[in-house]
């Protein structure tokens, strides 16, 4: 079996590393984490020439590649550590407008979203960060032809910088918790919205939007009322796989700091990669950064072929999140001390991976996903 890259991926894959090479130097990585918005409109714009913000969206909206090349994206910015609304915008915003969106509504977003003109986020977690059905608590009421919705949303990524927000809600109590979920299209300057930045650990941009009957029209609706649910399952086996995907790319780039110090750094007279217990740490680096990769690109592709991929994502994400931990924590004792200053830049590939292991479901929110799947 050929696990290597097809000739648009590797493509792909060598536009976003010479962009990021250019563009995203370790200073940048640092300015960025110290903003407040995370990113500069030209940064944004150089991202949109080069139609990086067109992957997965349709050639006719003006778009081009699948997913499978968004992954191959989102692992080269991993290993850049890249803090952008990009994967907002493109994972979460843009995917829903795809799999939710009427035609009209993809003809109004997907078009802006691949020239770079619109950035868009979604609203899923609450103060419970659970993602799960029963834990969308904000209510959206149905009164005189349009709906009302109050609540708060949690861990919202670059809700600050965005001009939509789709916003999960619940629109009818029953039995199921899954059955009443309804996906709605909201800009960002709707009269009762507000948006408060939050302190993070890894400098990636996440908001609390609240939402203070904050009216919206059917026009603002993503698929059907009370029908949301499947829609949100669906983009959040993409985000996962995307977070993945980046996971790869933060333990590679770990591992090749880790390898080049290891040939540096002497100890006793020799360079402390010449040392056994070096050696071994680093194989089994290897180990968890290539078996991160295969199982992610595993995934992917089924979710590229639309083959049902919730047993492999969430083995993706129970692995990937665990597996970078590992290499970080490697890369940690054969730093020593030095990779545990702010002078280096190995903190943020830390803190990077241990935001990325949990968002959209941790190791034992995807193992417990796995227990209750049939083999």
């Amino acid at each position: 079996m050929d696990f290597s890259l097809n000739e648009q991926q590797e493509m792909m894959q060598t536009l976003a590393r010479d962009f990021l090479s250019t563009e995203y130097s370790d200073k940048v990585l640092r300015e960025m984490a110290a903003s407040e918005r995370g990113f500069t409109d030209e940064l944004w714009q150089k991202v949109a020439a080069i139609n990086l913000t067109g992957l997965t969206i349709p050639e006719e909206y003006g778009g081009a590649g699948d997913f499978l090349d968004l992954t191959v994206v989102l692992e080269e910015m991993g290993k850049f550590c890249l803090i952008s609304p990009f994967f907002s915008t493109m994972v979460l915003g843009a995917q829903a407008i795809i799999e939710a969106g009427s035609d009209e509504q993809k003809q109004r977003f997907l078009p802006r979203i691949a020239g770079g003109k619109l950035i868009m986020t979604l609203a899923l977690t609450e103060p419970s960060a659970r993602y799960m059905a029963d834990a969308v608590t904000v209510k959206a009421s149905h009164e005189n032809g349009q709906f009302v919705i109050s609540g708060t949303k949690l861990f919202v990524s670059d809700a600050h910088v965005s001009d939509y927000i789709i916003c999960v809600a619940r629109t009818k109590e029953a039995s199921n918790p899954e059955d009443g979920i309804t996906l709605f299209v909201i800009d960002i300057n709707t009269p009762g919205m507000s948006v408060n930045l939050l302190d993070t650990i890894s400098g990636d941009k996440q908001c609390e939007v609240a939402f203070d009957n904050v009216k919206v029209s059917g026009e603002d609706i993503l698929g059907e009322v009370d029908e949301g649910w499947p829609y949100v399952e669906k983009i959040m086996a993409k985000a996962a796989v995307g977070r993945c995907a980046e996971m790869v790319g933060v333990a590679r780039q770990v591992l090749n700091m880790t390898l080049d110090y290891a040939k540096e750094r002497m100890a006793f007279g020799h360079p402390i990669g010449a040392f056994q217990s070096i050696q071994h740490r680093c194989a089994d680096m290897l180990v968890d950064v290539d078996g991160s990769r295969f199982i992610t690109y595993q995934a992917a592709w089924k979710i590229n072929e639309g083959l049902p991929a919730d047993r492999e994502v969430s083995m993706a994400k129970a692995w990937a999140g665990q597996a970078c931990q590992r290499v970080v924590s490697s890369a940690h004792q054969i730093h020593g001390a030095i990779g545990f200053t702010e002078d280096h830049i190995l903190h943020f590939y830390t803190k990077k991976a241990s935001a990325c292991k949990f968002s959209f479901g941790d190791n034992h929110f995807h193992l417990e996903k796995l227990a209750g799947q049939s083999i």
